[in-house]
């Protein structure tokens, strides 16, 4: 690689790797804020899951901003805003103010991935695209293995209000890496409005093939990242009784496993596909083998914690697949948007079930900060059930044979 392709590689994969770890820091910080603030299970979820409803609020302007300006400027501009938003929820003393710092966050990393895509498509060759993007993918997991035992490590040594503020200067000085180090685009578009991206996204959201493939991946990475980044660390410690530190490296094992998943299955499924397996049915093999695991987790098989925590990471990253799979069934011209609506969608459930797990634990009064185990499996079940019948929409083939006619529309 050249010079210039190393420098996007690395400044754009460190911008998403900052994304990643304010996707999940609450994780880390969710005993510590509770007990500061008082707050309840239904306020840390709805908290915590502002991030994502920022992220997906900001999906479609920040599409027509990278079109007319190009990653660099606009990954290092609405960085700033991620840093304000850890400032802000650093000193706040009021949910009110947090959730305005929570939001700010989401809204500020919210082109970080889609910024990277664009720009090492922009300076690289389009058959070396599925490598540099996989890398992007998992530097930007180291930040799920950062929220694990390293913050654990960290809260030890510093308080949450002092590491919201390390956070923030962390994204100033990536924000001002990709500004002062990242070339400019070779070009951008300027005929893309946010009307138009508006009409495009409806367009994708009345498609029948859109819901069919889209289906099971919605509903699975949901849960994966409204699990893996607030609630996995409270059942780790309510449910199966692990201290902080314990539970935290699980977390960061689940970190690296993500990872190892997110690359793995990438180059599986192309395997696969060549000995006559389609990438739609890879896909949705891997993502039952996930529910599988969550039903292991549940039931409490009695497996050693460490490999059904490295199954549910590994297994929760396979619905990335989706995006490939879309690719392969509508026109080129709408391959951006329809990325963009399947992350748009997804954040929102992620939203939703952050919340709706909150909700669902408050129903339960805590015990020196800690929720029955009833509680917890009484969430994860809800959420099992609602993968169950997204695979059954996914794999019916009725609704297959619409779905690949709304697709040739």
């Amino acid at each position: 690689m050249s010079s210039m392709q190393w420098r996007v590689l690395v400044l754009f994969a460190l911008g998403y790797f900052v994304s990643y770890v304010f996707r999940g820091v609450n994780l880390g910080f969710a005993p510590f804020i509770t007990r500061d603030l008082g707050l309840s299970a239904a306020d840390l979820g709805l908290l915590t899951s502002l991030y994502f409803l920022g992220f997906a609020g900001a999906q479609l302007p920040a599409g027509v901003l990278l079109d007319h300006f190009g990653p660099r400027r606009v990954t290092a501009g609405m960085l700033l805003f991620a840093a304000a938003g850890a400032l802000v929820f650093g000193a706040a003393h009021g949910i009110g103010a947090m959730m305005l710092g929570r939001l700010l966050i989401g809204v500020g990393v919210s082109v970080s991935l889609g910024a990277a895509f664009k720009a090492l498509a922009q300076h690289f060759r389009v058959e070396r695209l599925p490598l540099v993007n996989g890398v992007v993918m998992a530097v930007g997991g180291l930040g799920g293995v950062a929220v694990g035992s390293p913050l654990t490590w960290l809260l030890g040594v510093l308080d949450w209000r002092a590491i919201c503020v390390a956070l923030a200067v962390l994204t100033v000085a990536v924000a001002g890496a990709i500004w002062a180090g990242a070339p400019d685009a070779r070009q951008t578009r300027h005929q893309g409005t946010l009307v138009s991206q508006f009409k495009g996204t409806w367009h994708i959201l009345k498609s029948a093939a859109f819901w069919k493939i889209g289906s099971f991946s919605i509903v699975t990475q949901g849960v994966f990242y409204a699990m893996q980044s607030l609630w996995v660390g409270a059942y780790l410690r309510d449910v199966a009784g692990f201290d902080a530190h314990a539970a935290a490296r699980l977390v960061s094992l689940l970190g690296f496993a993500m990872m190892a998943g997110s690359v793995g299955f990438g180059a599986a499924a192309r395997l696969f596909e060549r000995r006559g397996v389609s990438v739609y049915a890879f896909c949705g093999i891997g993502m039952a083998l996930f529910v599988v695991t969550q039903l292991a987790i549940v039931v409490r098989v009695p497996l050693p914690a460490s490999a059904l925590w490295i199954a549910y990471g590994m297994f929760g990253g396979v619905g990335i697949l989706s995006y490939a799979v879309l690719a392969e069934h509508f026109p080129p011209h709408l391959i951006g948007r329809v990325n963009t609506t399947l992350t748009l969608v997804i954040f929102l459930l992620i939203f939703g079930f952050q919340i709706g797990v909150g909700e669902v634990l408050a129903f339960w009064s805590p015990v020196d900060g800690r929720y029955p185990v009833a509680a917890h499996l009484s969430a994860w079940s809800v959420l099992i059930a609602l993968q169950i019948a997204s695979a059954l929409w996914y794999a019916w083939p009725a609704r297959a044979g619409a779905a690949r006619a709304g697709a040739r529309g």
